[in-house]
């Protein structure tokens, strides 16, 4: 009997010592800033075309795997989950479309919430960071210049929603205002020679980014204080970095900002020509390595260097009509580049493109060894 209460002492014992430790984990980490927090990121991944899978020819009676399993992915499972942490990735960022399964005013279908808190779950278990946001979304955000006070009615309770979930989760969990989709062309084209529109849709954008703010941290629970990723102009750096994109009011400065990298499009984009453009096969030339730099030159001046933490929600490639050798240079390139100047570059992939989900590992291990090496 003294045997077993001896036994039993030492197990409570334990379990109180781990408890400590991990109280202690997160404290640390709620002290945090975002900027240490986005390098203990260090290098990111996507679970593309997954949960953000969406389309009105999706048969809505197929449930959450139905949407899941829409796009081509198998359904996740905790083992792929763990192997991208395996791989030495420290954050994931999983695009979520809300509006599948969604019932009346907007009430997001709670299998498909629990289905994606499952995911976190996950995610935050295998140590790595995780980035939830609201993604394209079958497109309805188009619709915010002609009908706006029902888009950002719809905005609004979604992100109750999600914050309402998530409001206990630790401070590894940071949430993303949108995608790509803040910048309208039925205001303004960037491509049209004329300023005419620009001012409406970038204060568009930055109305958006600042009711997002303000919806996270009035939801009480860690959101208070939780780190938040704000998406740029269409995520396109250079629009990024324009003036008329303004960062949002956060009372605790806990903001970063959010831009794509698939530059040159040419290259990133197409595996054949194209109406807008020629494919390119190749990249790594001269002119092409000083096009990144200069890139990442105008992030780090424009937002790092005065404190504004910067994360490459997506960086990636079109693999189709390219050598391994170009694919690898490229991503490397991107990585390194980013991280030398303290921002988080988080891969874009699908199923079985970079990571194979049958596996669970990279499928190339060469290019994992060289996007890992950005960190050296």
């Amino acid at each position: 009997m003294k045997i077993k209460k001896t036994a039993a002492f030492l197990l409570a014992s334990i379990v109180l010592i781990l408890s400590a430790c991990n109280n202690g984990k997160a404290d640390k980490e709620a002290e945090m800033t975002t900027a240490q927090i986005v390098r203990d990121m260090g290098l990111g991944i996507n679970l593309g075309n997954t949960l953000e899978s969406c389309g009105n020819w999706i048969n809505p009676d197929g449930g959450v795997k139905g949407y899941e399993t829409a796009w081509g992915s198998p359904q996740i499972t905790e083992e792929m989950i763990k192997g991208y942490a395996e791989c030495g990735f420290g954050v994931l960022r999983i695009p979520v479309a809300w509006s599948n399964l969604m019932g009346e005013d907007y009430t997001i279908n709670p299998d498909y919430m629990a289905r994606v808190k499952e995911i976190t779950d996950w995610t935050l278990e295998s140590g790595m960071y995780a980035i939830v946001n609201i993604h394209y979304d079958n497109g309805w955000w188009t619709k915010f210049p002609t009908d706006k006070d029902e888009c950002m009615k719809k905005y609004v309770r979604i992100w109750e929603q999600i914050t309402e979930n998530f409001k206990d989760y630790d401070h590894r969990l940071m949430f993303e205002s949108l995608n790509e989709e803040g910048g309208w062309e039925s205001l303004w084209n960037r491509y049209s020679g004329k300023e005419e529109g620009k001012a409406d849709s970038f204060a568009l954008l930055n109305e958006i980014n600042q009711k997002f703010v303000d919806i996270v941290r009035d939801s009480g629970g860690n959101n208070k204080t939780r780190h938040l990723l704000i998406a740029g102009y269409n995520t396109d750096i250079d629009l990024t970095c324009d003036s008329l994109f303004e960062m949002p009011d956060d009372p605790v400065s806990r903001c970063a900002v959010s831009v794509h990298y698939y530059t040159p499009s040419t290259f990133c984009i197409l595996e054949a020509d194209a109406d807008w453009g020629k494919a390119k096969t190749d990249w790594g030339s001269d002119k092409d390595k000083a096009e990144l730099t200069k890139n990442m030159d105008k992030l780090k001046e424009t937002f790092v260097d005065k404190g504004i933490p910067v994360i490459i929600g997506e960086y990636g490639v079109a693999v189709k009509n390219k050598t391994p050798e170009t694919v690898r240079l490229f991503l490397s390139s991107v990585a390194k580049e980013a991280y030398d100047r303290q921002m988080c570059p988080v891969l874009w992939d699908v199923t079985d493109v970079f990571y194979n989900r049958t596996d669970c590992g990279f499928k190339d291990e060469q290019l994992l060894k060289d996007i890992m090496s950005a960190k050296e």
